[in-house]
């Protein structure tokens, strides 16, 4: 059961790399059709796009070393690589703090997005270094439940895009009370699935 909970983590989030690097740098790189939903005006349009595109690189970079570290075989195989893996999975979530607040001030919905956004990446950044912290003092439990916590908020935008596809073109709620549910949504269902995982002890 393990194994294939940490294949099947793999395949998904190597899909959604691909999906997100060519949606955002190949098929739409000005995010014209993005910036186009958006309730307000952008106060620096060029500095918005260059802080998103390090936000989507850096969540790319956590999303793939993430579902490296918790496959159990991997760690297994190789402590070292586990470790360094772990150490570019820690820095991309600490890096993306800054860019990933930065952005969520021009989210789509208005205050309450942005206040949704601040929490999720306020959980990140301190799920993310509670992992490290225990690990560093060799409490490997602790550390494998805060950073499966750490890793499920990594799914966020694809919480996101599933909730907003459903509650806006399937139940026709506007873009941006869809939006404004699903990021609210990307967080607390994620961190309720990251628990369950814990308690059946799926990756660790």
């Amino acid at each position: 059961m393990k194994r294939k909970a940490g294949i099947i983590i793999l395949i998904i989030s190597m899909m959604w790399v691909l999906h997100t690097f060519s949606k955002n740098f190949m098929v739409d790189p000005q995010f014209e059709k993005f910036i186009s939903r958006k309730d307000q005006i952008l106060t620096d349009h060029n500095l918005w796009i260059s802080m998103i595109r390090i936000h989507i690189l850096l969540a790319i970079i956590s999303l793939i070393t993430g579902s490296l570290g918790v496959i159990k075989a991997i760690r297994d195989k190789s402590r070292n690589f586990h470790r360094w893996n772990g150490r570019i999975y820690v820095m991309s979530i600490i890096l993306n703090f800054i860019p990933g607040v930065y952005v969520s001030f021009f989210a789509t919905g208005g205050l309450p997005s942005i206040i949704g956004f601040l929490i999720l990446n306020s959980l990140w950044l301190i799920t993310t270094i509670l992992g490290f912290w225990y690990i560093r003092r060799q409490r490997v439990m602790l550390h494998s439940q805060w950073i499966t916590r750490s890793f499920f908020l990594s799914f966020a935008n694809i919480t996101i895009y599933i909730i907003v596809a459903i509650s806006h073109n399937l139940m026709n709620f506007s873009y941006g009370n869809s939006y404004t549910i699903a990021v609210w949504l990307s967080w607390s269902l994620n961190l309720l699935v990251s628990e369950f995982m814990i308690r059946r002890r799926l990756f660790f």
